[in-house]
């Protein structure tokens, strides 16, 4: 493979600057999506919420999420207004709940901070939680009109091939190469249609995994697939075999019927989720529960374990259903919640939580 140095790379952005962007929108103007939901009605806020729901998800995914959000919280004053408990519950599902977070963490701080407006500077944007320099240039082109670049995961994988920049786009130095051209490529005239046309070429047409050369419109000068293996860009992350760690989650049924769900701390996985109470995997339930909180519960059943995975680890789960034999409705020292899976509450769950909640609630019957 042909490696280029900065030098290099500057001779090669710049004399692909202008053709490289008009064929780009020409290619936009008539494949590109203009009606994503996102897309209507425009406004920074919009921009934000679909760009942080985005990040590391499917746009067919995001969609009913997005819909469902603005249907609940249509501007960022009301996002900001919300509990944290209601913005996590509508999240559920998507996953990398510290974009919600902070999501909820930046709504406060444009309401508290900026009137309700989100700023007009890249800096300013990029020093709010949750918004990084590639989601700052896309809410600056796309809904202020501003000259901005971005750089998510579609734009690097276009522009690592298209120059065939080597290695991974988490390092520094590749990372560093890639904002070069993606900066240096950016028109000033038509960016917001720049800004979505590079999104949906790397979405589209130059996939991860079978790109369609013979439809994009960069390929007459794409290093790569001159080099026959566009494949091989972007580098690939160093791969390390991911540790597995195990644990129980106690399913804890009091005498009405309800499921016992803990609150999780701020900050670490799942973090300000509701989830059942995890137990080490190698401690029995029943003396580690009477030991902690001088009450009595007895196991009835041990469902098979299943595992999640994270992005740094797998967590092996082993459910335990067990029930209460006192009446209690505080239990340790976390946020508590009685769960009636009939009557579900808006709470934000951990995925493996929710799925469980559904079983529970298919094998369970109707009171009365």
């Amino acid at each position: 493979m042909t490696s280029h140095n900065l030098p290099d790379l500057d001779t090669l952005v710049s004399e692909a600057s202008t053709d490289f962007s008009s064929r780009v929108l020409t290619w936009f103007d008539q494949h590109g999506r203009k009606h994503l939901p996102w897309q209507q009605g425009v406004t920074p806020y919009r921009v934000w919420i679909s760009e942080i729901m985005l990040q590391q998800t499917q746009v067919a995914t995001v969609i009913p999420y997005f819909e469902r959000f603005m249907e609940h919280y249509p501007d960022v004053a009301q996002l900001a207004a919300a509990p944290q408990d209601a913005v996590l519950h509508l999240w559920t599902g998507l996953g990398y709940y510290a974009r919600a977070r902070n999501l909820h963490k930046c709504a406060q701080q444009v309401v508290e901070e900026h009137g309700g407006q989100f700023p007009s500077s890249i800096e300013a944007l990029e020093a709010l939680p949750g918004i990084g320099r590639s989601t700052a240039g896309a809410i600056a082109s796309l809904s202020m009109g501003q000259t901005a670049a971005i750089l998510d995961g579609n734009v690097k994988r276009v522009l690592a091939r298209h120059f065939a920049i080597e290695g991974w786009p988490g390092k520094s130095t590749t990372l560093k190469q890639l904002w070069q051209c993606a900066e240096s490529l950016t028109p000033s005239k038509r960016c917001a249609h720049y800004t979505q046309a590079m999104m949906d070429l790397g979405a589209m047409v130059c996939t991860r995994s079978k790109p369609k050369c013979g439809e994009c419109p960069l390929s007459d000068s794409c290093a790569a697939y001159h080099q026959g293996n566009p494949l091989d860009y972007p580098g690939k992350k160093p791969k390390k075999d991911k540790p597995v760690k195990t644990v129980q989650l106690l399913m804890l049924r009091n005498g009405a019927g309800e499921w016992l769900l803990e609150q999780r701390p701020a900050t670490g996985i799942w973090g300000g989720l509701w989830s059942f109470p995890e137990i080490d995997s190698d401690t029995d339930v029943e003396r580690h529960w009477h030991t902690q909180y001088q009450q009595t519960l007895v196991v009835q059943e041990r469902w098979d374990s299943f595992r999640h995975t994270f992005s740094h680890y797998h967590l092996d789960i082993s459910p335990v259903v067990a029930d209460l034999t006192s009446e209690v409705s505080e239990v340790g020292e976390r946020a508590n919640y009685w769960y009636d899976v009939h009557q579900p509450a808006a709470l934000g769950l951990a995925a493996p939580v929710k799925q469980l909640l559904k079983t529970l609630q298919q094998l369970q019957p109707v009171a009365g």
